[in-house]
């Protein structure tokens, strides 16, 4: 934990505007607490308006340089970013679980992933293509452009805390955009590290902007009406980015939204059940259940049901719960009461409902936010847990009896991020796969994100795609030029 005679190294509790760490005016604090303790790591600035206006301003002139900068030297200063990110795995995986409780374990492994969509990126800033069209008159030449968007504004919440800010800022930088970074008032510290190492491998002044603000009703208002800003991109619920999306209509900003999830989690009679546990293991209990990726629901064969049921909970029950600085915790805490209350309140409702109770369903005895590993059976569609996400460690099952009826239920819902199913048979993947109407799909495994790969959902899960060669895409702007050649 933070030893105040011995700061760590990356803490910095500044905001970061314009190359400068920046206390703000009236030196407004706010304490950020371990969710799995309960004691003060630190405060930080909490920033007002004018605060974050000026770091628009410091974006916004930094822009025209950064956007003329050739890709090939944007991409080296990616990847010395990059370079010190993955010199300092261990300290910024220190801050991820100090502030947000998971398992050290899980944050090293979130660092070394929002490492690599930088380094992904930094490779990526060198091939945004254009193109020559044939002409559509002999004296005159088409070409096609991507250009950057402008000045982007990054939302991101605290579940992920590196990886999300890294999703966003690395292909926007890429891309020739500058970036203002708002992060969640719960986690301010590890997008401030990021900043730190962004600092120190060289990055212009005003290019990468981290605003810590506790006002996100002031901020959200700011920045989707600011006309410096081009671009918005979310990471949280869908009804806040339907909130965002409506705003940014005035000015007609360019969106990203990943937006909330129900994911299910279809296991076939054919199965290999000892596979669809590790993977329903994996899927549901990272992070305490708080992933926007995570199985919610869990469809099986009501003929491999209860052999599934039973295999879950006996690995369920083994999962070790504890602070995440503690080496050998597989479950930290929630991020704060409401968390907690909300998870009670679906497994009550579940329960009252006729859903049967195989194991957890309550607070665990050390109290605080944790709350017991649980897995409940006979769980039904008009439960609230059959069509809400629950961001907690609760495995619903529910039976089906036909290929039709476990599509028809993965598909009733509005939201259409993340789904993944268990089969052996070739044909039966081609036809479930085809079906679900979901972003992202895995077939027999619970791990499905990379930064190789294009993020995002269907339906009310968003719009745009993080990852991959598209994720750069969504920074740019086409642009056509028509030349007279005489």
């Amino acid at each position: 934990m933070f030893d105040h005679s011995m700061p760590h190294p990356l803490l910095r509790t500044e905001a970061f505007i314009g190359g400068n760490w920046y206390r703000g005016e009236r030196e407004r604090r706010t304490a950020i607490s371990n969710p799995a303790t309960g004691a003060v790591l630190a405060e930080v600035v909490d920033l007002q308006q004018k605060d974050l206006e000026w770091a628009v301003q410091c974006a916004y002139q930094a822009f025209p340089s950064w956007r003329r900068m050739v890709a090939g030297q944007r991409a080296l200063l990616l990847r010395a970013w990059y370079d010190e990110i993955m010199q300092h795995v261990e300290p910024l995986a220190e801050i991820i679980t100090l502030e947000q409780g998971k398992p050290i374990t899980e944050s090293i492994a979130e660092v070394r992933y929002a490492a690599s969509f930088i380094e992904w990126f930094a490779e990526e800033a060198k091939r945004l293509y254009g193109e020559l069209v044939p002409p559509h008159m002999a004296d005159k030449r088409i070409m096609v452009t991507r250009q950057p968007v402008g000045v982007v504004a990054s939302i991101t919440p605290w579940n992920f805390p590196a990886a999300m800010i890294a999703r966003k800022v690395a292909p926007a930088l890429a891309a020739g955009c500058t970036v203002i970074a708002k992060p969640a008032p719960q986690t301010p510290f590890t997008a401030l590290a990021l900043a730190a190492l962004a600092e120190k491998a060289g990055l212009p002044a005003g290019v990468l902007n981290v605003v810590p603000t506790t006002d996100s009703e002031m901020a959200g208002n700011l920045l989707t009406s600011d006309l410096r800003i081009a671009k918005i991109s979310f990471t949280g619920s869908t009804a806040v980015g339907k909130k965002l999306m409506a705003a940014c209509s005035g000015t007609l900003k360019r969106l990203s939204l990943e937006l909330g999830g129900n994911a299910p989690f279809l296991v076939f009679d054919d199965a290999n059940l000892e596979d669809a546990v590790q993977g329903a293991v994996a899927s549901k209990y990272r992070n305490a259940g708080q992933t926007c990726v995570c199985a919610n629901r869990f469809l099986v064969h009501r003929s491999v049901s209860d052999v599934f049921a039973s295999k879950l909970a006996a690995e369920v029950q083994n999962l070790r719960v504890g602070n995440g600085m503690m080496r050998g915790v597989d479950q930290g805490p929630l991020i704060n009461e409401s968390a907690v209350q909300k998870v009670e309140a679906h497994v009550q409702d579940a329960i009252s409902k006729g859903a049967t109770l195989v194991c957890g369903g309550k607070r665990h005895p050390l109290g605080g936010t944790y709350f017991t590993p649980t897995v409940l059976t006979g769980v039904n569609r008009t439960m609230l847990i059959a069509h809400e996400e629950t961001f907690g460690p609760v495995a619903p099952i529910m039976t089906f009896d036909s290929d039709q009826e476990a599509i028809d239920l993965a598909n009733d819902t509005r939201a259409g991020l993340a789904a993944y199913f268990y089969t052996e048979s070739y044909q039966r993947f081609w036809r479930i796969s085809e079906a679900l109407d979901y972003g992202i799909v895995g077939h027999n495994t619970g791990l499905i994100s990379t930064e190789i790969a294009p993020f995002g959902g269907m339906k009310e899960s968003g719009v745009g795609r993080e990852g991959s060669r598209h994720g750069i895409l969504d920074y740019t702007e086409l642009q056509y030029i028509c030349s007279h050649i005489g």
